[in-house]
């Protein structure tokens, strides 16, 4: 039998993100004249299939599907976001140059989301397969090792930053890449380098395009007054931006969390999602949900994803399968850095990526993905459950 906490806690999550898909898109509904229910009747949808893609995936065979399915996802992503740029407009939506999304029957399909579920199983699989401890070889002979993954990820970056102009999603492959490479058993040593060289082609990204230096400086414009009392004046001075334009999405975001306090306005009752926060329900849900339930809301959603988080790690922790163990730790990761990526921006700490939350914000892509890599998770721990017994 699969982890049945996992799945109530997931199918909770799923639940909230229905709830607050109609709450929060009462003024996107208006401006667009949209029906009352357009959003939550659209979000419920995609919470059901996700829902029953969980379970569906929980009851078939890791030593079949495991393989099948995550190589599937992998290859197939890969090829469509490849294929991406070459598309004519009627099958893909392009925002601001860039090509995210493939238009299917009406819904918009974004291949990344599904990519990550897939390279997370080819770097389970792979590494399972090709590494081990290091066995205190020299930083060489493991960079040699570790080669043909450092250039296809180099690829991989060109492809999603560059084409897609997603820089948030490298960010979170990057990181789940680093920390696979230490369960695998790779040294920290190479940790630390290939941190270093992650560091570099991140500002290299940032400073080669125009708009994501516009980002960082409209963030900084805001986070500099929060520093002041920590910084020496001479490093103030020559860091500060003069007259640029207000972090518009970042103040309002942090307004309404302040709006809500300790218990919040009350469901339905938030105020900066009528036109101050744009698309509220998508990336900056976690705000609406401070607004409305304040800092307990955030505080009980926090502790679903951590208990989620705990039981995707128990089930790695616990199976005996070098493949499995891998696979379950990278979704758990994936969720973890999306999480907190997403938090860190509506919350002023970083600039906002663009990263929508895990089975909370409103979108068919990121939920029906993030279930796929849950019910792998759960497949999983069928064969964990069976190995001990029970």
């Amino acid at each position: 039998m699969a982890d049945r906490q996992l799945f109530i806690l997931t199918v909770i999550l799923i639940g909230i993100s229905i709830i607050f898909s109609y709450s929060l898109s009462s003024y996107i509904v208006v401006l667009f004249n949209y029906s009352d229910f357009h959003f939550v009747i659209r979000q419920g949808a995609f919470g059901l299939l996700s829902i029953l893609i969980m379970w569906t995936l929980s009851q078939l065979n890791p030593d079949v599907w495991l393989q099948r399915l995550g190589l599937t996802l992998f290859i197939g992503s890969l090829l469509l976001m490849i294929a991406m740029p070459m598309m004519p407009s009627s099958l893909v939506s392009e925002v601001g140059g860039a090509k995210r999304w493939i238009k299917v029957a009406g819904f918009s399909l974004a291949p990344v989301e599904f990519f990550k579920v897939g390279f997370v199983y080819f770097l389970a699989w792979s590494f399972s397969r090709k590494l081990g401890h290091h066995g205190g070889m020299g930083l060489k002979q493991e960079f040699i090792r570790l080669s043909p993954y450092l250039v296809f990820f180099v690829f991989v970056m060109a492809l999603i930053a560059v084409m897609q102009k997603d820089l948030g999603q490298v960010v979170v492959l990057s990181m789940t890449l680093l920390f696979m490479l230490i369960f695998a058993g790779s040294s920290g040593k190479v940790f630390i380098t290939i941190m270093g060289f992650a560091f570099t082609f991140f500002m290299i990204f940032i400073f080669t395009a125009e708009h994501r230096i516009a980002r960082i400086k409209s963030w900084w414009s805001l986070a500099q007054t929060q520093l002041e009392p920590f910084l020496p004046n001479w490093l103030l001075v020559k860091l500060h931006v003069e007259s640029y334009s207000e972090p518009y999405q970042i103040s309002h975001s942090l307004n309404a969390i302040h709006n809500g306090g300790i218990f919040g306005a009350g469901l339905a009752n938030g105020t900066f999602k009528l036109g101050f926060l744009s698309e509220v329900h998508t990336d900056f849900v976690l705000a609406g949900i401070a607004e409305e339930f304040g800092f307990m809301g955030v505080l009980l959603v926090t502790f679903l994803f951590l208990a989620i988080l705990q039981r995707i790690f128990k089930i790695a922790n616990r199976s005996r399968d070098e493949k499995s163990y891998l696979f379950s730790i990278g979704i758990g990761l994936i969720i973890a850095f999306t999480f907190l990526i997403n938090s860190f921006g509506i919350s002023g700490i970083t600039p906002i990526k663009g990263i929508s939350v895990p089975f909370l914000s409103y979108g068919g892509s990121a939920m029906i993905a993030a279930a796929i890599g849950v019910g792998m998770v759960l497949m999983a721990s069928r064969k964990v459950k069976l190995q001990k017994g029970s």
